[in-house]
């Protein structure tokens, strides 16, 4: 079933409902969200300090599954209050009827700019001692939430994603795919499958953590947002995927900009924050790029299927880099 528009004027008086004693003004969208749609909205409550909200509603006519689960977000965003992992209040949530009539909660707007530092434009790049203070302490926050445990949070129930879990899941989206937009997977995976390591303690993972996916004000991160997948596994895979993003290797082909701390001083913060020392870091290394490269096969697939061109490059390069990390057993840059 598509996705059908929301009815705006329906979901602001929901929003009203999910949100006792507390007057919500007319919604306005925003920009961006692929997984779900977002909404901004004024506030007057007896919530201190609050004057706007932001509305997390899934599409209209889809299930409310898996990335699309924004009830599931919600759950997340409550467990971490009070933990030392900055993330927007949750001040009410709405089932709805999906899927004609989608759910959503309503949280709290969080200030701050969204920017992924290395693919700044030249000219808006962040001052370097922003973006080492800011990456320093995205690294310690990531620290903070892999030293939590997911029973005391009360999500004990969600299931164990374990590195077997991952890169089977990774292997099947390449299958999917046409025969050319998977060239060259075969022979890592067979890599990553004679190397798995062994697995540690599941914890909480936000599933694709970087600067990307907070909220910072001049030298600090204010919130952790972009719940949607979210889950309880192996820390390292957070761990590899920040890193890929903070300091990719030569062979990706991609900016690295001014004040970008070291994956090795990221790391001792990461290490001091939680507590133990990372062991294996290589081989998720290496999963996370066949884990971009399953992505990037998977969207050019969809386009394919739509008739366009397919919007990203090709997989070689991140393919190539997991095989090189595979090979040295060791980190990436």
């Amino acid at each position: 079933m598509p996705a059908v528009p929301i009815d705006e004027e329906d979901l602001q008086r929901r929003a009203a409902e999910a949100v006792p004693d507390a007057e919500i003004g007319p919604v306005s969208r925003l920009q961006g969200g692929a997984s779900s749609v977002t909404y901004s909205a004024t506030y007057r409550g007896p919530e201190a300090g609050i004057d706007r909200v932001v509305l997390k509603v899934a599409p209209a006519g889809l299930a409310p599954t898996k990335n699309r689960d924004v009830l599931r977000q919600a759950r997340i965003q409550q467990a971490l209050q009070g933990t030392g992992v900055p993330c927007p209040r949750v001040l009410g949530m709405h089932e709805g009827a999906p899927p004609e009539v989608p759910p959503f909660f309503v949280m709290a707007f969080e200030p701050g700019d969204c920017v992924e530092p290395n693919f700044l434009p030249i000219d808006q790049r962040l001052p370097p001692d922003e973006v080492e203070a800011r990456e320093l302490d995205a690294a310690r926050i990531a620290g903070v939430l892999h030293a939590l445990d997911a029973g005391a949070l009360g999500l004990g129930d969600e299931p164990e994603v374990t590195p077997a879990d991952e890169l089977q899941r990774w292997f099947d989206s390449f299958e999917a795919c046409d025969e050319d937009l998977r060239a060259g997977h075969v022979a890592v995976h067979e890599g990553l499958a004679a190397s798995l390591p062994t697995s540690v303690t599941p914890t909480v993972i936000h599933g694709d953590f970087r600067l990307g996916n907070t909220l910072s004000e001049g030298r600090r991160v204010t919130s952790v947002i972009d719940w949607e997948i979210w889950a309880k596994a192996d820390p390292r895979v957070d761990l590899a995927w920040y890193f890929m993003m903070c300091n990719p290797d030569e062979a990706l082909n991609r900016p690295r900009c001014e004040g970008m701390p070291s994956n090795e001083v990221l790391l001792d913060e990461y290490q001091r924050a939680r507590g133990v020392e990372i062991s294996d870091a290589h081989w998720f290394d290496a999963l996370v790029r066949y884990k971009q490269a399953a992505i990037v096969a998977l969207i050019n697939r969809n386009a394919r299927k739509r008739g366009e061109e397919p919007p990203v490059g090709t997989t070689t390069a991140l393919l190539e880099s997991a095989a090189l990390l595979l090979d040295a057993g060791g980190p990436a840059a």
